[in-house]
């Protein structure tokens, strides 16, 4: 497989996600662990609904950090003490 075609792949895969991700969607580490919520899809980060154990700062997770998704929540390919807010 060429160069090209890895990146349209790639390309195909993540519009796909993003398709799926949805407000309100729990979002799960690789252990299971809630982790947040989906508020929105920005660029390609997923931006978290807000908390009080945030202190009104705001989370967001890269996109590339998410193995799967599916209707009952985002599933994530770390551990939660391995994720950069």
């Amino acid at each position: 497989m060429s160069n090209q075609e890895m990146r349209a792949m790639e390309q195909t895969l993540g519009t796909e996600l993003r398709a799926k991700i949805v407000e309100h969607l729990p979002i799960k580490d690789l252990d299971g662990e809630h982790v947040g919520t989906v508020d929105r899809l920005e660029g390609d980060q997923i931006r978290l609904t807000k908390t009080e154990a945030m202190e009104g700062k705001d989370h967001s997770l890269k996109l590339s950090d998410v193995r799967s998704v599916d209707d009952l929540g985002v599933y994530l390919s770390k551990r939660q003490s391995e994720l950069h807010f």
